[in-house]
């Protein structure tokens, strides 16, 4: 078996039996960077001497691994801070910043022998749909090169997809690692919020933000989140769990699990191979021994304009922070402090980051608070309650990530209000702040990914990522590869 045909899991287990050398994954991976990243442009930074020289130094260590995914080469979105490598958000304005520490994240899976590729491409600051707004250019979609991969994460998605590393971290705001894995054909997951620390995540929406794997597989995702999840001193809103086997809870059973199937969900403006090939998952789940239930969650019709009336203004009070003062890049030829705020900020953000950054301030303002934050929280609150209560009728829902697949590159940019609709089955598992997977479950007329959405109750993981292992026990979806990542 070719290395980039295994899955993480399978090449640290190859690592571990000393038929395969971290320095001998880390070089294919390089390799498969150096020839197609010129075209996919997933990653803003490749940090291969550095990874050369920690391969050398793990394999020094492999007899004494501890964790599965031990020497298996993988890479981190670029807002995810690394000490001493350039973290940019994919933005003008943070220039060539680099850290001085590192995230909790990185620390954990630096102890747990991981080897970092580099950094990610991404939409600036997290903010979009379609990994179109970065600084650095677009990202494209192994699949299709045409067509976008999705976002904000979509370089973290497009990398694994095209075999450029075993796994990526990215984050999560309103579906931003669910939704370029499903564009991508990949597993993506975002847990619960608080289970995985946010110290070190440049932040977009604190409330809504939650970093998490993007990996080929379900048993991939587990193993990393078996790494990932654990209660941060520094991070005040990380939670106490009994953490650290998911993977090990992995059998496919499915029998007895409630599976709810929303109307809401499945109604006009998805696409009809979208919701074909997102039934066809719940009838393979059935036949593995769950139970479809039926139900309705009318807040669906509130979840975008809530998300994003939220996300803004915590947006437009988080980057407040970046002004050309402290690090980052600075504006010329200002006159005075004022002066030099508003020409750093006006060339250093994006088009969308500025859109953002202007709802936010404006829902915010004396006048609107009240009719529009304020109202927006309570919807919030309204929204988990929903959730509460369909809990207690199954064990989880299956939905589609988005009701299309991959669009094409400046699509979604020449109308926003369509790429924030393109959300519209992912923000509420972040306003709820439940954890939701993405796993590939089947290919439209053109040939590109379909994605199904599993949400669970809060620390549910167990259940979406068993129920996942099920499916691809039972399908190779997650096995196929674009021709930009042909199996040798």
């Amino acid at each position: 078996m070719e290395l980039r045909e295994r899955t993480a899991l399978e090449l640290g287990a190859a690592i571990q039996k000393g038929e395969v050398s971290v320095a001998e994954a880390t070089q294919a991976a390089l390799d498969a960077i150096g020839e197609q990243d010129g075209t996919l442009n997933s990653f803003i930074t490749v940090t291969g001497e550095r990874a050369l020289e920690r391969a050398e130094r793990l394999q020094k260590g492999v007899k004494d691994a501890a964790s599965p995914l031990y020497g298996v080469p993988m890479a981190l979105k670029d807002n995810i801070c690394t000490k001493g490598v350039k973290t940019s958000c994919a933005s003008k304005i943070l220039g060539d910043f680099k850290p001085p520490y590192d995230a909790t994240v990185v620390e954990k899976l630096a102890a747990a022998g991981a080897v970092s590729l580099g950094k990610l491409n991404m939409d600036e600051f997290a903010m979009g749909s379609t990994s179109e707004t970065s600084y650095y250019g677009p990202t494209r979609n192994p699949w299709d090169l045409d067509r976008a991969p999705g976002g904000s994460s979509g370089g973290a998605a497009a990398a694994v997809a095209a075999g450029l590393g075993w796994y990526a971290i990215g984050s999560d705001t309103g579906g931003s690692i669910r939704q370029p894995a499903a564009y991508c054909g990949i597993t993506g997951m975002k847990p619960t919020y608080g289970t995985v620390s946010r110290y070190g995540l440049i932040a977009y929406a604190s409330s809504l933000d939650q970093m998490g794997p993007l990996c080929r597989d379900a048993a991939d995702c587990a193993a990393v989140l078996d790494v990932l999840q654990g209660r941060d001193r520094r991070d005040s809103t990380s939670l106490e769990g009994d953490y650290g086997h998911l993977l090990a809870s992995l059998t496919g059973d499915m029998r007895g699990m409630r599976i709810g199937i929303p109307s809401e969900c499945f109604a006009d403006g998805l696409d009809d191979e979208v919701r074909r090939s997102v039934l066809a998952v719940a009838d393979v789940l059935k036949r593995r021994g769950a139970q479809l239930v039926e139900l309705s969650f009318p807040v669906m019709e509130y979840v975008v304009p809530t998300y994003y009336i939220i996300a803004a203004a915590e947006a437009s009070s988080n980057l407040s922070r970046f002004d050309g003062v402290k690090y980052g890049w600075r504006a010329e030829g200002y006159e005075d402090l004022t002066d030099l705020y508003n020409k750093t900020r006006t060339q250093g953000f994006g088009l969308e980051v500025k859109r953002r950054i202007l709802l936010g301030t404006f829902v915010l303002s004396t006048g609107y608070y009240d009719a529009y934050y304020k109202k927006a929280l309570q919807v919030k609150a309204v929204i988990k309650r929903a959730f509460d209560e369909t809990f207690t009728r199954c064990d989880m829902l299956l939905t589609p990530v988005s009701p299309t697949t991959a669009p094409k590159l400046g699509a979604s940019l020449s109308d926003p209000l369509k790429m924030y609709l393109s959300d519209i089955y992912t923000v509420s598992v972040n306003l709820a702040g439940l954890p939701g997977l993405s796993m590939p479950c089947g290919f439209d007329a053109k040939g590109l990914p379909i994605g199904a959405q599993l949400i669970g109750p809060h620390f549910g993981e167990g259940r979406l990522l068993n129920a996942a292992y099920a499916f691809q026990q039972d399908t190779d979806y997650h096995k196929q590869m674009p021709k930009g990542g042909e199996r040798a």
